[in-house]
């Protein structure tokens, strides 16, 4: 049984290891003319762990935690072992997609040594945050703290096309970044799991279980050393000092007397000797948890969000407008465009926010831009559709109606389609500028129009939700109590839109029968965004809400300081939407908890746009920003 893995866990303040460093890179080495080493953070059985910065952004510090492999391995059939299972540990962490798991950006071998680069953590690890503090940790936290395990486990263990075992679940491994959630660190053993096969005798003594001892590690051996690190965490006694199995010899509510007898229980259960009399899954151990907050009351306390200030997120640029920016950006090309109420278009560099070009127009623009052959379409209060070329800023063509638009363009099939204040569905030539049809609806449109199987699809500020086939004929009409800002999205068969009656509705797209109505705290002109099963969208009430599209039931929600007009934007594990409250927000998608926020110095009205892991948007100060997602 090994008693510690090759290598420490990935973040700062750890400089605990078990052997003597070994060749280790000096601070200022740069490896692959990219990774400028600047500090050990870790040590191992096979090399380091360091804390780097990548070259490739010049113009930032963003730090990197490059983990080595040293192979001194004499016999070369040894030396491929480690190699490949080295690889191996890459080419899982490529695979995964998690909010608690470090995402890796690069993989290289330089002078007989291999090296992963992955995502740093800033914060401590468990077994530190143990150590470092003063009697025993609260067991709200410690509660969090393990309803965010079993989280990851859970996704581990559903991992496809093959569930993947972590097989070294411990405090040293576990990373508590500085937002206070949970980084699962260190899968140098984990392993794919598949019924019946058996392995060597690998992982931590004191946290794993006896069939891990035979070789048998399953999904339950995971259950079983999250127990085993939990009751470390909450007695501060660690069970590598202690007989094999022997946890029941230290009752965890004798130690400290200030757990609860229902946290004591689930550690209990997870820590059963016998598999079979463990929680079945780590779905089922977060659900007691869940249980254990509702009944001590910690409910509110973990899932509040954890008071971040915006001083540790500075934007990569800013780029001061005239006047107000309450629309959302498009980005194409390296550029980014987006309009202003100082009634210009501005064209600006996205990777140093450099002016480019803007063009003016006889009014303000909230429309977002569309990007479609060289030309950029967007429109304005002015009553105008302009098309400018996304070089020049030159005017290709313009559109008038006879109302202001605050609806943005779809490009389709050789159409744009928008709406105005005119209270018509324009459909106009996207190469001539010439009106195709209009369709006369019984009130303005600011709801920018949905395009999918040769439908289109929108709502009016009466709250009539139309749905039109492509030469302008109406298939069927749907009415809401209240106007229908909010833009909609679709689905498999399902067209997903929001109100200012306070109701998120699903609709059938070929009937327009309701499937089902999510009450909201308020209303809402906030477009929904989909990502897996979850829909995400913002209300007046404050919140930004997550609801299962399959049950239409809360998955969760999160309190901003002011009503969200914004629209979510979702790019890998997270959700970014911006509130009134001048703030822009960064949640993991799944949990809704808090990962940064940014504070603008005036209402965020418009959404976000996250592409190449930086997100865009501009804020009513009258700046556009550029920030690291």
């Amino acid at each position: 049984m090994e008693t510690r893995n090759i290598t420490s866990p990935i973040g700062s303040d750890h400089g605990s290891g078990d052997s003597a460093p070994r060749q280790q890179l000096q601070p200022g080495v740069t490896l692959v003319n990219r990774y400028n080493i600047q500090d050990v953070i870790g040590v191992g059985g096979m090399g380091s762990v360091y804390r780097a910065r990548d070259m490739h952004f010049p113009n930032v510090v963003k730090l990197v935690a490059v983990k080595e492999m040293i192979n001194m391995a004499p016999d070369p059939l040894v030396r491929q072992t480690i190699v490949q299972n080295f690889e191996r540990e890459a080419n899982l962490l490529a695979t995964l997609n998690h909010p608690s798991i470090p995402r890796i950006y690069d993989y290289f071998s330089h002078d007989d040594r291999s090296y992963l680069v992955l995502e740093y953590v800033h914060g401590k690890d468990l077994e530190s945050v143990i150590n470092d503090t003063n009697g025993f940790l609260p067991e709200d936290q410690v509660v969090s703290w393990a309803i965010q395990l079993c989280d990851v486990l859970a996704y581990l263990h559903s991992h496809k096309p093959d569930p993947i075992v972590f097989r070294d679940m411990k405090p040293s491994n576990v990373m508590i970044n500085h937002n206070g959630d949970v980084v699962l660190v260190d899968f140098g053993i984990a392993k794919t799991f598949q019924v019946g096969q058996k392995g060597t005798m690998i992982g931590t003594e004191g946290y794993s279980p006896p069939e891990q001892y035979r070789g048998e590690a399953t999904q339950l051996a995971d259950v079983y050393a999250l127990g085993a690190t939990l009751h470390h965490t909450i007695t501060r006694r660690d069970p590598r000092l202690e007989p094999p199995f022997s946890f029941a010899e230290r009752p965890i509510r004798r130690i400290n007397t200030n757990v609860s007898v229902e946290f004591e229980a689930v550690v209990n259960t997870a820590l059963q000797y016998n598999p079979g009399e463990r929680f079945p899954n780590a779905d089922a151990m977060k659900d007691a948890l869940m249980n254990v907050a509702r009944k001590t009351g910690a409910l509110s306390k973990i899932t509040s969000a954890l008071p971040i200030s915006s001083g540790g997120v500075k934007p990569l640029w800013s780029f001061k407008c005239e006047d107000e920016i309450r629309g959302t950006p498009a980005l194409s090309q390296g550029n980014l465009f987006i309009g202003c109420y100082d009634n210009n278009l501005y064209a600006l560099n996205a990777a140093d926010g450099q002016f480019q070009w803007k063009y003016p127009t006889d009014g303000g623009i909230v429309s977002r831009p569309v990007v479609f052959d060289n030309n950029v379409f967007f429109c304005s209060e002015d009553q105008r559709l302009h098309v400018i070329g996304t070089r020049t800023g030159k005017v290709v063509w313009t559109y008038y109606t006879e109302g202001k638009i605050y609806s943005s363009p779809r490009v389709a099939d050789g159409h744009v389609f928008f709406g105005s204040e005119d209270q018509d569905l324009h459909a106009v030539n996207v190469n001539s500028g010439r009106a195709v049809w209009k369709f006369s609806t019984d009130g303005p449109i600011h709801s920018t129009p949905l395009v999918a199987n040769e439908m289109i699809y929108f709502g009016t500020e009466t709250g009539s939700f139309y749905a039109l086939d492509f030469r302008g004929s109406l298939k069927w009409r749907f009415q809401a109590k209240r106007s229908i800002t909010s833009s909609p999205v679709m689905k498999g068969q399902a067209i997903y839109v929001a109100s200012l009656d306070g109701t998120l509705y699903a609709l059938d797209a070929k009937s327009g029968w309701a499937i089902w109505k999510f009450r909201l705290g308020r209303g809402s002109i906030s477009s929904p965004v989909i990502a897996d099963d979850f829909i995400f969208i913002g209300a007046a009430d404050g919140f930004i809400y997550c609801v299962d599209i399959r049950t239409a039931k809360e998955v969760w929600r999160f309190k901003t300081e002011n009503q969200v007009s914004s629209s979510p934007a979702v790019y890998k594990d997270s959700v970014y939407c911006g509130s009134v409250d001048g703030s822009m927000y960064c949640l993991e998608y799944r949990t809704g908890r808090l990962r940064w926020k940014f504070e603008s110095k005036s209402p965020i009205t418009g959404s976000p746009v996250v592409f190449d892991d930086i997100v865009y948007f501009g804020s009513t100060d009258h700046h556009v920003y550029a920030l690291f997602a």
